[in-house]
C-alpha cells in the first residue's frame, strides 16, 4: 500500500521514547496551608530543588494563559479557593464564602496576607485581579461561558457577581488562571507579570525565556514557611534528558518521564499515578474525508486501543472505553452506547493528514501505530508532526483531518462537563473535532446550570455517549504518569489536577 510519510519538527529536540503521562493522586501532604493561621512557623532549610520541568513557557508565565500552572505548580501563585485530591473546594486566599442568590456570591479574604512586592492583600487587590482577568483578551479559558464581576464590599470582602447562574463558580476561582497578583503585577498593555507580585510560600524572582526560571523562599507567607530555600526550575522538553538529568543526580524532581526512560530509572525514583488525562484522535467533522460519519465510523473500527497501551504504554495505561476515564470514579457505572451509530464506509485509498505533536513524548510513537492500523484498513495516511506552539493555530482552525490529543478532562474547574463543552461544542474554545452538532449543543446546554451532583455526572456522561455515537473522537487511553523523584526530597505533591508539585510541605529527605 502507498504511504506518504511527512514530518516537520520542530526547533526543539524531538521528543523520544513512549507514553508517560501527567500524574495523579497527591500524595506527601504534610499539612494543609490552608489550616495554618499566621506565617513564619516551621524552620526551613538552606538547601534548593532542582526541577525539571516538561513544557517551557508559552506566554511569559501569563496567568491568563495555560502556563499558570507553573505557578501553582511552584506555589507561587494562589487563587482564593482550591481543590484537593478529592476534588474538593478548599480555603486559600479566601476563608469563607456564601452564595447569596443565582448571580450573587460573598467572598471574606484572609486577613493577614502580603504579596511578594510587600503590599497588603485586600478586597481591592483582589476585585482588581479579577477584573483584570474577565478584561483579558482572549480570555482565560476557565472563564469562557460566565461573565463575572467583583467589587470590594469591605475592606476584607468580596461580591462577584455573574451573569448568569453558575454552579461552577468557586470550582473556576480555584483555577491558577484566576490567581491574585498585586496591582504592581499588571501593565497598561494587557501584560502580566508574575514575578515578585504572587502570594505563595516561595516567590518567582527571575524567568531566563524558555530555559530556566528561579524562585526563593517567601519568608513572610501567611502559611508555614517552606522547607526549600528556592527551586531552581529548567524546561527540559526531551523526555530522556530529563530522565538523566535525575539519574545523573542534576535534578531532584523531573515531571513526566516517559515508559521507555521509566524502566532505567531505580524503582525508588518512579512513581506512577492513575491520571484524569484521556489520550484520543480527534476526528476533523467539519471537512475533509471525517467529515463523512461513515468515514468516521471506519476510522473507529480500524483502532485497536489495547495494542497501543500495550506497546506505546507498557501497559502504563487504561484502554479507554470512552472520554471520561476511570479516575472520575462514577463515570463507568454511568456510561452509555458510545459506538458509532453509522456503520464504516470503504476507505481503501482515503488520503488522510494524523497530527500528533512532540511536546508529549508518547505521541509521536502512537501516530506511528496509528498510521499501521488506519493504512490496514485502507487510509491513506500522512503524518504531521511538530512541537505543539508550532502547530495550535492549525488545530483550532480545522487544519489537520485527524489529531491526536492529550487532555486532562478536569485541568480548569475540576469538571469534565466543561471539558466536553470546550472541545466537543459549536462555541468551544479548544474544539479540534470541529464538531458543531444542535443535540450534542443542547445536551450541553441542559447540563451546565446543574449543581455539582449525581444530575450533573449522569448528564455529563450523556454528552459522552452522543460525541462517541457521532464518531468525533476515538479514546485510546486513559494516561498515569511516571513521575521522577531523585529521593533527595520528600513531600513532593501527585495531583491529578496537575496543580501542585513543589510546596511549602516538600522538605529534604532524611
Amino acid at each position: 500500500m502507498s504511504k506518504t510519510l511527512r514530518r516537520r519538527v520542530g526547533a526543539a529536540v524531538a521528543l523520544t521514547a513512549s507514553a508517560a503521562l501527567l500524574l495523579a493522586g497527591c500524595a506527601g501532604g504534610g499539612a494543609d496551608p490552608a489550616s495554618s493561621e499566621g506565617g513564619g512557623s516551621g524552620e526551613g532549610s538552606d538547601q534548593r530543588i532542582r526541577l525539571a520541568m516538561l513544557q517551557p513557557p508559552q506566554t511569559a508565565l501569563s496567568p491568563f494563559s495555560d502556563d499558570a500552572t507553573k505557578l501553582s505548580r511552584w506555589s507561587t501563585a494562589e487563587s482564593l479557593v482550591r481543590l484537593n485530591e478529592d476534588l474538593e473546594i478548599e480555603p486559600l486566599l479566601a476563608t469563607e464564602w456564601e452564595q447569596t442568590d443565582d448571580l450573587t456570591w460573598v467572598f471574606t479574604i484572609r486577613e493577614g496576607v502580603t504579596f511578594h512586592d510587600g503590599a497588603a492583600l485586600d478586597a481591592a487587590a483582589v476585585e482588581n485581579s479579577l477584573d483584570q482577568a474577565a478584561a483579558a483578551d482572549p480570555v482565560p479559558r476557565v472563564l469562557r461561558g460566565v461573565t463575572l464581576d467583583a467589587a470590594a464590599t469591605g475592606d476584607l470582602e468580596v461580591t462577584i457577581t455573574t451573569d448568569v447562574p453558575d454552579p461552577l463558580l468557586v470550582n473556576r476561582l480555584a483555577s491558577a488562571q484566576l490567581s491574585i497578583f498585586s496591582d504592581a503585577a499588571y501593565g497598561d498593555d494587557g501584560t502580566v507579570s508574575p514575578i515578585g507580585t504572587g502570594t505563595g510560600p516561595f516567590e518567582l524572582t527571575e524567568l531566563s525565556g524558555t530555559t530556566t526560571a528561579t524562585l526563593d523562599r517567601y519568608e513572610e507567607y501567611w502559611g508555614e514557611t517552606a522547607q526549600a530555600a528556592g527551586i531552581d526550575v529548567s524546561f527540559v522538553p526531551d523526555g530522556a534528558a530529563r530522565a538523566a538529568a535525575l539519574r545523573s543526580g542534576e535534578a531532584d524532581v523531573a515531571e513526566t518521564i516517559p515508559v521507555s526512560q521509566a524502566s532505567l530509572l531505580d524503582e525508588t525514583m518512579a512513581f506512577e499515578v492513575q491520571q484524569s488525562r484521556t489520550t484520543y484522535l480527534a476526528l476533523n467533522t467539519e471537512s475533509g474525508p471525517f467529515a463523512d460519519p461513515a468515514v468516521r465510523a471506519a476510522a473507529y473500527a480500524a483502532i485497536d486501543p489495547q495494542v497501543i497501551v500495550d506497546t506505546i504504554y507498557e501497559g502504563r495505561a487504561d484502554v479507554a472505553e470512552g472520554l471520561i476515564g476511570p479516575a472520575i470514579p462514577w463515570a463507568a457505572d454511568l456510561r452509555g452506547d458510545v459506538e458509532p451509530t453509522t456503520e464504516p464506509a470503504d476507505v481503501e485509498g482515503v488520503e488522510i493528514v494524523l497530527a500528533a505533536y512532540t511536546d508529549r513524548a508518547e505521541l509521536p510513537e502512537i501516530a506511528v501505530r496509528l498510521e499501521e492500523q488506519l493504512e490496514a484498513a485502507g487510509f491513506v495516511v500522512t503524518q504531521d508532526v511538530r512541537e505543539y506552539i508550532n502547530m495550535e493555530d492549525e488545530l483550532l482552525s480545522g487544519g489537520f483531518d485527524s489529531a491526536i490529543m492529550s487532555r486532562n478532562v478536569l485541568l480548569d474547574t475540576g469538571d469534565p462537563l466543561s471539558f466536553e463543552a470546550a472541545d466537543f461544542t459549536c462555541e468551544g474554545g479548544f474544539n479540534i473535532a470541529r464538531l458543531c452538532d444542535p443535540s450534542v449543543d443542547q445536551l450541553v446546554a441542559d447540563g451546565q446550570p446543574l449543581p455539582v451532583g449525581d444530575d450533573r455526572q449522569q448528564a455529563t456522561m450523556d454528552i459522552e455517549a452522543a460525541i462517541m455515537q457521532l464518531g468525533a473522537a476515538v479514546p485510546i487511553a486513559h494516561d498515569r504518569v511516571v513521575q521522577g523523584e531523585a529521593g533527595t526530597w520528600t513531600d513532593v505533591a501527585r495531583d491529578p489536577l496537575e496543580r501542585r508539585l513543589i510546596t511549602e510541605f516538600t522538605r529534604p529527605a532524611e
